[in-house]
């Protein structure tokens, strides 16, 4: 992750040309960095049992996997990632979602 970051909490890092999910992989916790470059859309749901508001880590559908965030169930959005090429895709939350729909808007990342 570059020192460029536009918006940082406990969860994730977002610089001008990628993503770091911290708490990525299981069981080590070590974080993942995506580039914009690689995404190709980001999807932003609102939390219920079908889109992960109790995956708190893993998976629950073999094809969507969620970093690790205790509080997931307390949170207004989820959003995926949908990477180019690749058939998994990334739930993830954050502290504040607003600004960080505002960024991946800005982006041209939201669908």
């Amino acid at each position: 992750m570059k020192s460029d970051i536009i918006y940082q909490d406990k969860l994730v890092d977002i610089s001008n040309d990628s993503i770091l999910l911290k708490n990525y992989y299981f069981p080590s916790l070590k974080p993942k960095e995506i580039s914009f470059n690689s995404i190709d859309k980001v999807k932003v749901k609102k939390p219920s049992i079908w889109t992960g508001k109790w995956r708190f880590h893993g998976t629950g559908d073999i094809r969507t996997w969620f970093p690790l965030d205790n509080a997931r169930n307390k949170r207004d959005k989820i959003f995926f990632i949908t990477l180019k090429h690749k058939l998994i895709r990334i739930g993830f939350t954050v502290e504040d979602s607003g600004t960080v729909q505002k960024i991946f808007r800005e982006k041209g990342l939201l669908n």
